[in-house]
């Protein structure tokens, strides 16, 4: 048998246990309701950017399918016919951006063009342009981008950029990287709070059968907290990262070197086109799509940026290049625009320790890092946003009701 005194060690130890969890509590509650609300718009919204490429698709089936029949599509017409074909319904003003590699042969290749005219009123404003790769004929043009507004956009651009900052700009990516920051020390006290002082982890990690409202309404809470913190916990972190990426790389510092320039951009700004000899012109996109091909036949084309000035580079990123990695397999090249010399090649997965931590950020934030899997555990986990804020705050009114009625009974 237990002697009082280990009996009474024991009550101590769990009383003071119970006194530092109410602490947890109310930071855990407070942090809550303060992120709690910006994390359900950003939740739900993220849900739905884990598949849109896919929902453009969807919603625009006329503009990014293509509509050759399956028997013609033998042969893709060459990039520089798909260009001439983009470039004969551009945008007055506007010049090429990126181009985007379809993921699937029933999908248009998507240009992306951007005004670039100071006397335009529409200067700054983004159009993609689908083409057909078997005919090189447009499908179409929509406005994506928007420079003075977000209403008017396509719902998926729209999705992207309530998602990104709030459609706040700068400003509004700065509150939700610090509204991520502050919601992962929610999850990691409300983990704390999960723990069963009793031991008992079984009634911890299950919803209680036949229970009443207000237990049903803890349980799932708690639930859910407990198998979505699994994801949400780096889902969260990787937004910080995104939305503060030289706040982020200081702390990374701390631990490993960081040689990765920005949080989107793996080709450094000192990477430059050497000055064109005279009468030469910048590369055709289908020849540098050739020397790319050639000399990194691994792996798929994902991406095509255009050079932006004189002194700009063209940079080809490639994914699902196995031999790097498995999960984050992405290679991104830099050629000169002028003589396509490979100037640069930043893979993925490789470097120092905070460059391959850093690495595995957009793959986990976005879940592609496991496929299919990964991005369905994405896509719950943002649903699970606003179901822990709206039973966090059922649980806190029915806590203030259950005291509010104490009083009372006190008072009489």
């Amino acid at each position: 048998m237990l002697s009082s005194i280990t009996i009474a060690k024991a009550d101590t130890r769990l009383t003071k246990l119970k006194a530092r969890r109410k602490l947890w509590l109310n930071v855990h509650l407070y942090l809550g309701l303060i992120a709690g609300a910006v994390l359900t718009v950003v939740g739900l919204t993220g849900s739905f950017a884990v598949f849109f490429v896919e929902l453009q698709e969807i919603l625009n089936p006329e503009l990014a399918l293509v509509s050759t029949p399956v028997e013609d599509r033998k042969k893709l017409r060459s990039l520089d016919e798909m260009v001439a074909a983009a470039e004969s319904v551009k945008p007055l003003g506007s010049r090429f951006f990126k181009l985007y590699y379809p993921r699937r042969p029933d999908i248009a290749y998507k240009f992306l063009y951007f005004i670039r005219d100071d006397k335009q009123a529409k200067n700054g404003d983004g159009y993609y342009i689908f083409v057909d790769p078997y005919t090189a004929k447009v499908n179409g043009t929509q406005l994506y981008y928007l420079k003075d507004r977000y209403w008017g956009r396509p719902i998926v651009g729209f999705i992207m950029q309530l998602h990104w900052c709030l459609l706040q700009g700068r400003t509004g990516a700065d509150i939700n990287g610090i509204l991520a920051a502050i919601s992962i020390v929610s999850v990691l006290t409300g983990l704390i709070l999960w723990w069963p002082l009793t031991g008992k982890f079984k009634q911890a990690l299950t919803v209680k059968r036949n229970a009443s409202v207000v237990r049903f309404n803890f349980d799932l809470h708690k639930t859910f907290g407990f198998y979505s913190a699994i994801v949400l916990l780096p889902v969260l972190f990787s937004g910080v990262y995104f939305n503060l990426p030289q706040q982020v790389n200081v702390l990374v510092n701390l631990f490993s070197p960081v040689n990765r320039p920005t949080a989107f951009n793996t080709i450094p700004a000192e990477i430059r086109s050497k000055p064109p000899q005279a009468g030469q012109q910048a590369l055709s996109l289908s020849t540098v799509e050739t020397i790319v091909q050639e000399r990194y036949p691994s792996g798929h084309l994902w991406m095509l940026d255009g050079p932006k000035s004189p002194e700009g580079v063209y940079k080809v990123m490639k994914k699902d290049v196995t031999e790097l990695s498995g999960f984050i397999g992405y290679r991104d090249i830099a050629l000169d625009q002028y003589s396509g010399e490979i100037v640069k090649v930043y893979d993925k997965s490789t470097g120092s320790s905070g460059d391959i931590f850093l690495d595995w950020q957009w793959p986990l934030h976005s879940g592609y890092a496991f496929g299919w899997p990964g991005r369905m555990l994405v896509f719950f986990s943002g649903l699970a946003c606003p179901v822990l804020y709206v039973t966090g705050v059922i649980r806190w009114l029915q806590k203030r009701r259950a005291k509010s009625a104490a009083a009372v009974i006190q008072a009489r």
